[in-house]
């Protein structure tokens, strides 16, 4: 059993970090995969809805805002990828099967997994499952942006996901940092130098 991990959410300046891994069945028969930021909102969603029900397994993981900033945004990332690993490890085990290899977007490999694992530089264009984890950790990282909108109305977290836009850095601005905001990052923690 092999799966593809990969994560969403890195460069925002705020919102948790997300993780997630597949196992796909062969042959996959998913039309339309591909990296989560080439696709199309539309898109992205139905594909997550098919990944859900027909892969062999699949976690979603993530570290908060307050994770971030203990750890720093790289820790943070390879640890909710190590959470989301885990996950499929603990399923396919109950199912008396075993992950032995993890295929991981970047050119780091988190510490501490259950399996062996390598690194594919650009592997969400390359393999089928990291694409599809790549699909799972973008739809609910975005799931997540919406909410916070609700929460913190006036940021446009439901339309630039927390990342640096010019909209985004105007409110910030305008508004003051969010609890959901990583203070490490630099926009927000210049403001709050101020």
């Amino acid at each position: 059993m092999i799966c593809g991990v990969d994560e969403a959410g890195r460069g925002p300046l705020a919102g948790a970090v997300y993780a997630a891994a597949v196992v796909l069945p062969e042959p996959i028969g998913l039309q339309g995969l591909d990296d989560s930021k080439r696709l199309r909102p539309a898109q992205r969603a139905r594909l997550d809805r098919e990944i859900r029900a027909s892969s062999l397994a699949f976690a979603v993981a993530c570290c908060s805002v307050e994770e971030i900033e203990q750890l720093n945004i790289l820790q943070a990332s390879l640890l909710a990828m190590r959470r989301a690993v885990e996950s499929v490890h603990l399923q396919l085990l109950s199912r008396q099967a075993a992950l032995s290899l993890a295929l991981i977007d970047g050119n780091q490999v988190p510490r501490d997994l259950p399996c062996e694992a390598r690194c594919i530089v650009g592997g969400d264009a390359l393999e089928p499952a990291i694409a599809a984890a790549s699909i799972l950790a973008k739809v609910a990282r975005d799931q997540e942006m919406e909410r916070l909108a609700l929460a913190w109305p006036g940021y446009g977290f439901e339309r630039h996901k927390g990342y640096g836009t010019v909209a985004h850095l105007e409110a910030l601005k305008r508004l003051g940092p969010s609890p959901v905001h990583r203070r490490g990052f630099a926009p927000v923690r210049d403001l709050l130098a101020q």
